[in-house]
């Protein structure tokens, strides 16, 4: 099959779950109460992208909270600090390296198998990568930034291949940090693959939008098998450079820009798919939108979500894409 569709991660939660967990913040919910409803979140979620007809599905991440400070609550040597301003008005609690980080067992496997038993469509394994993870933690144990990416890696590798070992095709490490230092870019290119190395599942990385034309060189060189891009909300401004400079992997373009509350038209998405198609084979791409959808309402997901899909559909029919 070609020209599959595919999201890159989390969704929004439900007001009944978000409502939980700050119940569960201030101890008004017991552990079980709070995991009966983010079960009953993801059920809805998966429903939804079955329904629609996504290919390649999402769990929509409905069990965590920062993708950052999700693994650092589950590994030995990290504590977690109070609120830190990311961006707007977003807030997370940003981890804090403190000793040797040591991963005590499985942290997504549990969760990841559950899931993927509610659907007979591969379902992403979802992890945060490892340069991201050192950029957005406090280091106060590690001789160096590289020291403390490779010891993340080292983690996440295990998590990788547990993962595989459970039955996961696909795998995803996210890197949206990949782009904040452009002198560190051989950093994550060794960080990424020492996760991604052994690995027989499909990897993947995603990496939020930023100073693409400078990172443009390193595309190639990322250990994974398929690269994940925020094309709309860059103007699709890299598909000349891609015409120029063949992009020897998968790509996952981004045809639903995520940062506004507009629901794009069906002929809008069709438009972006189209261009994509006069650069990239359907053998080769996959639609999704450009990052995550959580900042959005339940409403406002879905229905970008059900356009995207429409879209695709329409362009599949029109060109005889099997």
């Amino acid at each position: 099959m070609s020209l599959l569709t595919t999201s890159v991660g989390s969704f929004p939660k439900p007001p009944y779950l978000t409502k939980a967990r700050a119940q569960h913040s201030k101890g008004e919910l017991p552990d079980e109460g709070l995991k009966a409803l983010e079960e009953r979140a993801t059920r809805e979620w998966i429903a939804f992208q079955e329904r629609i007809g996504i290919d390649v599905l999402v769990d929509g991440e409905q069990y965590r909270g920062d993708m950052a400070t999700y693994f650092a609550e589950n590994l030995g040597g990290c504590e977690v600090s109070g609120l830190v301003r990311s961006y707007g008005n977003r807030y997370y609690k940003k981890p804090v390296v403190t000793g040797e980080l040591v991963r005590a067992g499985p942290i997504t496997v549990d969760w990841w198998s559950w899931a993927q038993g509610l659907t007979k469509r591969p379902l992403k394994g979802m992890l945060t990568g490892p340069y991201t993870m050192m950029d957005w933690s406090f280091n106060e144990h590690y001789p160096s930034r590289e020291d403390l990416a490779l010891a993340f890696a080292k983690v996440l590798h295990a998590e990788a291949r547990d993962l595989q070992r459970a039955g996961a095709r696909v795998i995803q490490i996210d890197e949206p940090a990949l782009s904040a230092r452009t002198d560190e870019l051989d950093l994550v290119v060794k960080a990424l693959g020492a996760v991604t190395q052994g690995l027989d599942a499909k990897t993947i990385t995603h990496t939020c939008y930023g100073n693409y034309d400078t990172v443009f060189p390193y595309f190639n060189r990322l250990p994974v098998d398929q690269l994940d891009l925020e094309m709309s909300n860059s103007g699709l401004d890299l598909l000349e450079r891609f015409q120029r400079e063949p992009l020897k992997k998968e790509i996952a373009f981004g045809v639903i820009d995520v940062h506004n509350h507009v629901v794009e038209s069906k002929d809008q998405v069709r438009r972006r798919i189209e261009q994509a198609l006069e650069i990239f084979p359907p053998g080769q791409l996959y639609i999704d939108p450009d990052c995550g959808l959580k900042t959005r309402t339940v409403e406002e997901a879905e229905a970008k979500l059900r356009v995207m899909v429409e879209a695709t559909r329409a362009v599949k029919e029109s060109r005889g894409i099997r």
